[in-house]
């Protein structure tokens, strides 16, 4: 069984671009998003994967990744998936012995970044960078399959 332990946190400022390691641009839709999981396309750059994960809401979920052929992947996009699409730049930057996955969100969910540190236990400790404010972990808007129909430019509660 694969799981995923992951805490996302809002970015506060930009200080994390001095640190950026690599970055990638993600497109990725979803198929069937249910009660109980997610079935979700993405492209990276010239890669593409098919991901199902659990619909659990917290810190750990299921989550089963398998890699794709890239042309079906965008055919999946462009003709499968929910709209609007995900659409966002991730960049890597390490900071105290853990790499940090930063989301820079575009289209519909332009002015959202946030940031995200997958672990090894849930109570395992990590330092918080000086960048990274308040955690929306249990925070389902936050969710990349939740911004499809709930897209960030449509909140009344923006904040960073």
């Amino acid at each position: 069984m694969a799981s995923e332990i992951e805490r996302k946190f809002l970015v506060t400022s930009d200080a994390w671009k001095q640190d950026i390691r690599r970055q990638a641009h993600y497109r990725q839709g979803y198929l069937c998003p249910i009660d109980t999981s997610s079935v979700r396309v993405r492209v990276a750059d010239k890669a593409a994967w098919l991901n199902v994960k659990s619909a659990t809401l917290g810190i750990e979920r299921l989550e089963y990744e398998y890699s794709i052929p890239f042309g079906d992947a965008n055919e999946m996009l462009d003709r499968l998936c929910k709209r609007p699409l995900i659409e966002k730049t991730r960049y890597w930057v390490e900071y105290a012995d853990h790499t940090w996955e930063i989301d820079v969100f575009e289209g519909d969910n332009e002015g959202l970044v946030v940031a995200e540190i997958e672990l090894d236990r849930p109570d395992e400790t990590f330092e918080r960078p000086s960048w990274a404010g308040a955690e929306v972990s249990h925070d389902p808007r936050y969710y990349n399959v939740c911004l499809v129909d709930h897209p960030y430019k449509e909140w009344s509660d923006r904040k960073r």
